[in-house]
């Protein structure tokens, strides 16, 4: 790595740092709106079950977040923003998983 390159980079790392330890202020920030759950799965036009199933977590998670009780957090967040924006695209990685999951257990993929 060349001098000037490991400085620039040496300069990053220092940077994070104090921006983790709250001495400086990030340059920039993002901030993602939380989904609408129940018109998503509305959107889609899946039941709770279904839907929760799609998504790999539990109908009483997917209740708590269409009930306001909790939020979704992190990776699920994104994901619920991906299937709003982009829902043939989910769907057909989900047909792909499944169609993938039924061949590795030797059974027929039936769709859901």
């Amino acid at each position: 790595m060349k001098k000037e390159m490991f400085e620039e980079l040496l300069q990053s790392v220092k940077q994070g740092g104090a921006i983790l330890r709250g001495e400086m202020r990030p340059s920039r920030t993002f901030k993602l709106g939380q989904p609408n759950v129940r018109s998503i799965r509305d959107h889609y036009g899946l039941s709770q079950p279904k839907f929760a199933d799609m998504l790999g977590i539990s109908v009483s998670t997917l209740r708590n977040w269409e009930q306001g009780r909790r939020k979704p957090e992190g990776a699920a967040r994104i994901l619920l923003l991906v299937a709003a924006k982009y829902p043939e695209t989910v769907l057909e990685v989900v047909h792909q998983a499944s169609q993938s999951a039924a061949k590795k257990s030797g059974r027929a993929y039936a769709a859901r």
